[in-house]
């Protein structure tokens, strides 16, 4: 099974990390894994302001960020997974990475970073239910 994994660093896509081990049915090295994260997009004024290799550079950084833990959390568990960040909005972005990708299955935490939130589930992953062709778990 191809198996996306959509994480923000939030404490759900802990959640998530945690569920999938205690579930060796979905969480195994049979399957293959990519590890995705979305750094929403910097203003046009700032990205003009501070120029294109800060605003690289700052990407990278948050992307780094996110993914580190995630990437050392899959080698304990002897898990490789291909990494990949994009920059726009997350809910879009995350529904078009799964669709393009021909994904079997995206897993994703019900709530993320992001400010706004909805009461029973996040707004990110509202979207991504709207807008995803791709069979969704989503942890919470």
């Amino acid at each position: 099974m191809n198996i996306l994994l959509a994480v923000d660093g939030s404490k759900y896509t802990k959640k998530m990390l945690a569920y999938l081990a205690t579930h060796d049915e979905i969480f195994s090295a049979n399957n293959t894994y990519t590890v995705l994260t979305v750094q929403p997009a910097l203003p046009a004024r700032a990205r003009a302001a501070v120029g294109k290799e800060v605003v690289n550079s700052y990407y990278a950084d948050e992307t780094e960020e996110v993914l580190a833990p995630v990437s050392e959390f899959l080698a304990r568990h002897e898990i490789n997974a291909k990494s990949e960040w994009k920059v726009g909005p997350a809910g879009e972005t995350i529904a078009k990475f799964a669709d393009e990708g021909k994904f079997d299955l995206l897993v994703m935490g019900s709530h993320g970073n992001g400010a706004l939130g909805n009461l029973v589930m996040g707004s990110v992953a509202t979207k991504v239910l709207a807008q995803c062709a791709v069979p969704v778990l989503m942890v919470r």
